[in-house]
């Protein structure tokens, strides 16, 4: 018992040595045992800001205000109804700061990220004005004296020991109750918040309730500190809420190392050590001091506790991914553990009638059915813009719809939140793996099957007591095929990896249906065949509905495949149904007529210059390894067109070209020039123009401000390729000719799209790259750009990808398909416009 509890509470142990010997360390240091008291007081200060900090993520810049208020409630307290008492005063200041905390919290913990932290700036500024200037109540600028600290017994404590026994007593308190409390079932989850908020919200945690809890709790152990400070100095002034203290408290909190319970005690004894001896020499000694705040954000961000971790990290690398995932124990044909199977599921589980939903003017989804019944595998299929992600969030919760309903088990969920959602049965996955990277593996997976416990909001609870939970979460990594990596954080793992704990996430909610968003997409063919296992094996227990564009391997294990196209359900059958049906075959070939007439490509001779060499290119997103090995060629005054399923890799192709996104190895030559490690404003000056999907506009800016900033960092004297200046666009482009001073947000989207492709030429550019450029363009329109693309061939080479089959081949010259990210096939684009087998053998499923 007493080697656990020293192994859960060495810090408390640690900070007790420290408090004994700080006295001792001053008077060799020449200071008094006040400034020790005052480092152990802004210690607790600070501790309580961490925890909004360093484990929740939520950064306030005001913190100050609850240091203050605290202490003008303690000494208001004492002044009015306890004369010569300390500790009641502590008390109900404490209660009172709550109330207050609670009150703000709630209107302020509506806002995220940067807008949190200005309310919290815009509240301190607020209760310095209001200390400053309510006299009669705080003493404005003469502050509110006449404060005492009393005795306890016949010992005084005005005596400057007593009162730093005190002090650090209670710190030592404090400090305890932290720990307690981030060692608890509340605790976990706000790492859990501070790594991935919507992560943990489709746990199953309500995120806002656990926000404003500890957001109370810290302003109160804030507010704590700042009576006993308050008491220390017999008086409370306006300077405890002002920013500049703020500023000086979350410092304290970053050079001591945040994620840490000590390290912002370390901090507090680095400031006050940091004041006392150096202004000593200079009375600029803050301005030093934000430069050594300044170096601890960018060199060493764990702060003074982190240093160590930084150093070892640098000298001795953790292992590689690949020697990591080696070490896992993976059991072949494991049964899904008995604590997941539901119970009593029969006939259809989920149902989706008629639910719509649209974004501004944007129809997503359109009046979608869909039902997924007891031990099935339903596929959700369809090309890019279908919907399918969209009715995802619509049925997990994440968006309410517009109309319809949607019921498990017979009881409608729509517009129920996400984590109400999760607790009533319904678990997903995310398309892009979203699981809690700076948390173990372990952790990950038991934060899941927590959140299903009646405990997850026990603040006091060890978690190691808790062992039904801890018993549930190895069995679920035994069944992943995780067992012996799962200690290791969830970010270092491969791409297979994280696509396997993500699974595992949504697992442990216990689901009673299942969603899963492209759960294959990126993997190795081994790692697509065991998760494909998996998936069958869960199925026979818990219904899946699944997104994913693998569709050979979606037809052999699903038992029913909906196909959505436009936002709209276009069937629903069987896999051999839906494989036979035309509808579904167009929508993914194209019918072999295209909209428009197909003109001679004769600008693109074999024999015309090559402008573009991209060779064995590969690309990662994060861990995700997207282009294999890509191939393409690019010459003079063609068309080439890139196509492939979605997910092949072809927006991914197209900004490694603009350097958007940086290759790992491959070479690209422009023009004859190596461009492959030229960062993208360097590229785009080169002459290569992109115009991306969605067509990126400046909001806000009209046409003509969009076009002046296309070629604003650009040259415009023929250099690098065609001048475009604004009579020549114009001549392309006349719609925009009335529109030049419209905001672009307020055109239509496909005077939008001539804008973004008026932008991209609007400097030097040899080469255009075109991601999507008719998605949801009216008809009329579509032909105005297609004979816009055929002019332009005279001048520049073009690099397209499109999903409207019939259209791109009527345009291109030549075609490279990718699937997985490589390119494996290539070609004239002719024979597949005219014969639709041939079409159909390349592209179809």
């Amino acid at each position: 018992m007493t080697s656990a509890f020293l192994t859960k509470y060495h810090q408390l142990l640690s900070a007790t040595l420290a408090v004994i010997a700080l006295p001792f360390g001053l008077y060799l240091l020449g200071l008094s045992l006040n400034t020790g008291t005052m480092v152990v007081a802004l210690a607790i200060a600070a501790m309580g800001l961490n925890l909004c900090i360093g484990y929740t993520g939520l950064v306030s810049f005001g913190h100050g205000a609850w240091f203050g208020i605290g202490a003008y409630a303690a000494g208001l307290i004492q002044r009015n109804w306890f004369n010569n008492d300390i500790f009641l005063p502590l008390a109900l200041a404490a209660i009172v700061v709550a109330a207050i905390a609670t009150f703000v919290g709630f209107i302020i913990l509506r806002r995220r990220g940067v807008y949190f932290s200005l309310l919290t700036l815009a509240l301190s500024a607020l209760t310095y004005t209001i200390a400053f200037r309510w006299t009669a109540v705080t003493g404005g600028e003469d502050g509110l004296g006449g404060l005492k600290r009393g005795s306890i017994g016949p010992f005084s404590l005005d005596n400057a020991l007593n009162y730093y026994i005190l002090v650090s007593v209670l710190c030592l308190g404090v400090l305890y109750l932290l720990l307690r409390l981030v060692r608890s079932p509340f605790g976990h989850v706000l790492m859990a918040i501070r790594e991935n908020q919507l992560r943990a919200t489709f746990q199953g945690y309500p995120v806002e309730r656990y926000k404003l809890g500890v957001f109370v709790i810290s302003a109160v152990v804030t507010g704590f500190a700042g009576g006993l400070i308050g008491f220390q100095n017999y008086l409370v002034s306006a300077e405890a809420v002002s920013v500049p203290f703020s500023g000086e408290l979350l410092a304290i909190v970053v050079i001591g190392g945040m994620r840490s319970m000590l390290g912002p005690a370390i901090g507090a004894l680095f400031f006050i050590l940091f004041r006392e001896l150096f202004s000593i020499w200079t009375s600029n000694w803050l301005l030093w001091f934000g430069l050594v705040f300044v170096a601890f954000v960018l060199y060493s961000p764990g702060g003074l506790v982190g240093i160590w971790a930084t150093l070892a990290k640098r000298w001795w690398p953790p292992p590689e991914e690949a020697a990591a995932m080696s070490r896992r124990k993976i059991y072949e044909g494991l049964p899904l553990p008995a604590f997941l199977l539901p119970k009593g599921l029969d006939g259809i589980v989920l149902d989706v009638r008629g639910v719509s939903r649209t974004f501004g003017g944007i129809r997503a989804v359109t009046n979608a059915s869909l039902q997924v019944s007891a031990g099935e595998i339903h596929a959700l299929i369809g090309p890019n813009g279908a919907g399918k992600t969209t009715l995802f969030n619509l049925v997990s919760g994440l968006y309410p719809p517009d109309g319809g309903t949607i019921k498990l088990n017979g009881r409608e969920i729509q517009g129920v939140p996400s984590e109400a959602t999760c607790h009533r049965g319904l678990a997903r996955s995310f398309q892009i793996t979203n699981l809690f990277k700076g948390l173990s593996i372990y952790e990950n997976l038991r934060l899941s099957l927590q959140a299903q416990n009646a405990g997850r909001f026990n603040l006091w609870r060890d978690i190691d007591h808790f062992g039904h939970i801890h018993a549930e979460t190895a069995e679920l990594i035994k069944f992943l095929g995780l067992e012996g990596i799962e200690t290791i954080d969830g970010g270092e793992l491969s791409y297979g990896g994280q696509r396997l704990v993500d699974l595992g996430i949504a697992l442990g909610s216990k689901p009673q249906v299942l969603l899963l968003d492209e759960p294959l997409a990126g993997l190795a063919a081994a790692e697509r065949e065991r998760v494909s296992n998996l998936v069958k094996n869960i199925a026979a227990n818990i219904p899946v509905l699944i997104v994913e564009h693998d569709i050979d391997r979606v037809f052999g294990f699903s038992r029913t495949v909906t196909v959505m196209n436009q936002g709209e359900v276009l069937m629903t059958g069987t896999p051999e149904a839906v494989r036979a049906d035309r509808r579904v075959q167009e929508i993914y070939t194209g019918t072999g007529v295209p909209e428009v007439e197909h003109l001679s490509n004769d600008y693109a001779k074999t024999s015309a210059a090559p402008i573009l060499r991209f060779e064995r290119v590969n690309t990662f997103y994060g861990k995700s390894h997207i282009l294999h090995d890509a191939t393409l060629d690019v010459r003079e005054g063609e068309i080439v067109a890139l196509l492939g399923r979605n997910g092949a890799g072809k927006s991914t192709l197209l900004k490694t070209l603009a350097g958007l996104v940086p290759l790992s190895s491959g070479a690209i030559e422009y023009a004859g020039a190596d461009i492959s490690r030229l960062p993208a404003p360097d590229i785009a000056r080169a002459g290569i123009g992109y115009v991306p999907q969605g067509r990126g506009l400046f909001a806000g800016m009209t046409v003509r401000e969009n076009l002046s900033l296309g070629r604003l960092a650009r040259k415009t004297d023929g250099s690098d390729g065609v001048v475009w200046d604004e009579a020549q666009i114009l001549d392309y482009f006349p719609p925009l000719r009335e529109r030049m001073d419209v905001a672009a947000d307020y055109l239509s989207g496909g005077e939008q799209q001539m804008v973004a492709v008026a932008r991209a030429m609007s400097g030097n550019v040899k080469l255009l790259l075109l991601d999507e450029p008719f998605e949801g363009l009216a008809p009329v329109v579509i032909l105005e750009l297609f004979k816009v693309f055929e002019r332009l061939r005279q001048h520049i080479s073009i690099v397209i990808v499109e999903h409207n089959l019939d259209l791109v081949l009527a345009l291109a010259d030549r075609v490279f398909v990718l699937e997985r990210g490589a390119v494996f096939h290539q070609g004239p684009a002719k024979p597949l416009l005219t014969d639709l087998k041939y079409r159909k053998k390349i592209l179809w499923l």
